[in-house]
């Protein structure tokens, strides 16, 4: 691993370690060379990392979250599109589902996989940029975004879409900094299955746009062509979705305008909600990564008294700095662009789509920091403070969850009783049709949480619209008939589930043909 500070040759006098203390500049890096971290190291630490967390999201959560619960019911059928989203998603999680089966535990993995993926992207880039020690600053800090611990169980479209977002950045690198177009080919692929991921892969592109403004990288003939390569690549691997869209009206795109914009909100609800959004990213979801990089900087340590005796000279950052331009576009342009979009266009900023690009604003805000401030960290108080940060985190877990005290629960989705309700239900509705739950109609969070719980795995057609559903058969439904989910005011012929899930009831669709062509 290369350090972060170059070599020099120390003079003689007072040392700690190898480093004498009449030498700042070689006692910085005695202590750079020390806090390299090797990639093994990082790996095992993000593989423990994630262990603990899907055990305490597991013994917290009654329910999976109801995005993951989406995408096993999605992944019933292979599509180019589905009636909110584009592809990729659930085409990641079929080969999971075929071999560990249609369970919350497969979706959960496969989110964790792919968040701490993303994380060792980035690590990787941090540590190109601005060597091991800062970027393993960054890690630290990046972790304790409540997005990639407290939801690491997720599985959704913005958890494919940040792998995409910072592989995107990393390719970026790695093409303007070598001029090679296999690099630029790269990133068009990235950014094409970011396209297939969601279509808020258009803020990746804003920012590499603005990466690629301020580099003045349209002068080199070499990266001319790149971009060009990769906008064909692109374009190449997004094409039969959006021949997909065609043949389907468009559907998600009118999903996304009747979901997202409000453009008669009022300019100063705009103004007040996009504000909201941004301090809820920054002081809410990044709060814990704030505190570990103040731990970082404002910790005492041995090593920062020792430096303390001759500061060393601020390294000044090279005129137009590449490394800090990328940082910054991937950074902190997500961060504007949205709220802008809120307040000109009345955009309905959703808190979760911070997902996909919080993470890079870690590093953005630590370029704000002098660069010698972090060649002076001491990695193993800051991975102390890490620690603390993250046991409260958990404790906070638990005692807010279903297994905490009553007083301290919340009331988000992962206390939904999702086996409570097979256990009313299952019985009574198998007698009533005569054989096996084979279609339940209803939303996608409770008739979806029940069908992960019925041995049957029944199909779900989501609130009872087929369009929406290319993975239910009529035929089955004719056959076997089914069980749906609602409220009484939807169903006046049904029964209440009961005190337990008040305003949910349930009846039995029963089958057109007979129920003995039903397979059991």
């Amino acid at each position: 691993m290369q350090d972060v500070q170059g070599s020099a040759t120390a003079p003689v006098g007072l040392t700690l370690g190898s480093a004498p203390l009449d030498d700042a500049h070689g006692l910085r890096r005695d202590f750079g060379r020390r806090a390299s971290v090797s990639g093994w190291v990082v790996a095992v630490g993000l593989l423990l990392f994630g262990v603990v967390w899907l055990a305490n999201l597991a013994y917290t959560s009654l329910s999976p979250p109801v995005d993951s619960i989406e995408q096993l019911i999605w992944v019933r059928a292979l599509e180019w599109g589905y009636y909110k989203h584009p592809p990729l998603p659930t085409w990641l999680i079929w080969l999971p589902v075929q071999l560990f089966g249609l369970s919350a535990w497969t979706s959960s993995v496969l989110g964790a996989t792919l968040t701490l993926g993303s994380m060792g992207i980035l690590w990787r880039l941090l540590t190109k940029l601005r060597g091991s020690l800062y970027a393993t600053v960054a890690l630290l800090a990046v972790l304790s975004v409540t997005y990639y611990n407290g939801r690491l169980y997720y599985y959704n479209h913005n958890i494919v879409l940040m792998l995409a977002s910072t592989a995107s950045a990393a390719l970026c690198w790695q093409a303007y900094s070598t001029r090679q177009l296999r690099w630029w080919a790269g990133l068009g692929l990235a950014l094409g299955l970011g396209a297939l991921s969601k279509y808020q892969i258009a803020i990746t592109v804003v920012s590499l746009l603005v990466f690629v403004v301020h580099q003045r990288a349209w002068r080199d003939p070499a990266h001319r062509l790149g971009l060009l390569v990769a906008t064909l690549v692109a374009l190449l691997v997004f094409a039969p979705h959006i021949e997909w869209l065609r043949r389907h009206d468009f559907e998600p795109i009118h999903y996304a305008f009747d979901t997202s914009l409000g453009i008669d909100l009022t300019l100063a609800h705009r103004l007040t909600w996009s504000i909201h959004w941004l301090v809820d990213q920054l002081l809410n979801r990044a709060l814990p990564a704030l505190l570990v990089l103040a731990a970082a900087l404002y910790l005492p340590t041995k090593a920062r008294r020792l430096l303390a005796l001759r500061p060393a000279a601020a390294a000044a950052a090279p005129r137009g700095d590449p490394a800090r331009a990328l940082l910054l576009s991937w950074g902190v342009v997500p961060f504007v662009f949205m709220p802008l979009l809120g307040v000109l266009f009345g955009s309905d900023l959703q808190l979760q789509w911070g997902t996909a690009f919080l993470l890079f604003t870690v590093p953005a805000i630590m370029e704000a920091v002098p660069r010698r401030r972090w060649d002076r960290v001491d990695l193993g108080s800051t991975l102390k403070a890490f620690l603390a940060i993250q046991v409260l985190l958990l404790v906070l877990s638990v005692i807010t969850s279903p297994r905490g005290p009553a007083s301290l629960r919340d009331h988000h989705w992962r206390t939904f009783d999702s086996g409570e309700l097979a256990s009313l239900i299952a019985q009574p509705a198998r007698d009533a049709l005569g054989g096996p739950i084979r279609v339940l109609i209803g939303s996608t969070a409770d008739a979806g949480a029940l069908a992960l719980q019925l041995p049957e795995h029944p199909v779900v057609l989501i609130d009872g619209i087929f369009d929406h559903s290319p993975w239910v058969d009529p035929g089955v439904l004719e056959r076997c008939g089914a069980v749906q989910l609602g409220t009484m005011t939807e169903m006046t012929d049904a029964t209440p589930v009961g005190p337990a899930f008040p305003g949910l009831a349930w009846r039995v669709v029963k089958p057109v043909a007979g129920a003995g062509l039903c397979p059991p």
